[in-house]
C-alpha cells in the first residue's frame, strides 16, 4: 500500500503546480529592479554616434525606457502605439535599440516613424542585460530619482498604455 501512496502524493503535488502554473500570466514576470535604482550605464545615441547619454541626464523626471532592435517582429506590432504615445508627450521615450546594427535601426525609424526622444544603441546587449531583459520589446517606467517602478514584458497595448502606464506616470509627476 505504502508503495502506491507515496508516488500518488507525489503525483497531486505535481499536478497541484501545474495548475497554479497554467493560471499565471506570462507577462507578469517579476523584476528584482521595481523599487530599486536604475542601472547606470553611458551609451552613445543612435543618431548622433558623437553623442552619449545616460540616465543621469534624465534625473528629475520620469520617463520611459523602451527597449526594441529593427529585427524585433513584435515591435512592428507594438510600434504605431508608441507613436501614438509619443504625441501625447506624457513622458520622454528613450529607445534602446538592443543587440542590432546602426544602419539597419536608423533606416527602420525612419520608415516606421521614431516616437522615440532619440535612441540609444546597445550593440552588445550588455546594457539590457544589466536591465534584465529578457527579450525585446520591453519597456520600463523610471521615476524622478531615477528608480525602476514599473516593467512590461512584450509589445505594448493600447490598453496596458491607458490603464498602467499613463495612470502611472501621472502619479509619479504628481498630477
Amino acid at each position: 500500500m505504502r508503495r502506491f501512496l507515496l508516488p500518488l502524493i507525489v503525483f497531486v503535488v505535481l499536478v497541484g503546480f501545474l495548475a497554479v502554473g497554467l493560471r499565471l500570466n506570462p507577462r507578469e514576470v517579476p523584476s528584482p529592479f521595481i523599487g530599486k535604482p536604475a542601472p547606470q550605464f553611458t551609451l552613445s545615441q543612435l543618431h548622433q554616434a558623437e553623442s552619449n547619454f545616460s540616465p543621469k541626464d534624465l534625473q528629475g523626471q520620469v520617463w520611459l525606457l523602451n527597449v526594441w532592435a529593427s529585427w524585433c517582429v513584435s515591435c512592428r506590432q507594438e510600434h504605431p502605439v508608441l507613436v501614438e504615445l509619443s504625441r501625447h508627450n506624457i513622458a520622454p521615450i528613450i529607445g534602446l535599440d538592443y543587440k542590432d546594427e546602426r544602419e539597419p535601426a536608423k533606416a527602420w525609424l525612419a520608415e516606421n516613424g521614431d516616437p522615440y526622444r532619440f535612441s540609444i544603441w546597445d550593440r552588445e546587449g550588455k546594457v539590457g542585460i544589466d536591465y534584465g531583459v529578457y527579450g525585446v520589446p520591453e519597456t520600463f517606467v523610471i521615476d524622478k530619482a531615477g528608480v525602476v517602478r514599473m516593467k512590461h514584458i512584450g509589445p505594448l497595448t493600447q490598453t496596458v498604455v491607458s490603464q498602467k502606464i499613463i495612470p502611472l506616470v501621472k502619479e509619479l509627476n504628481g498630477a
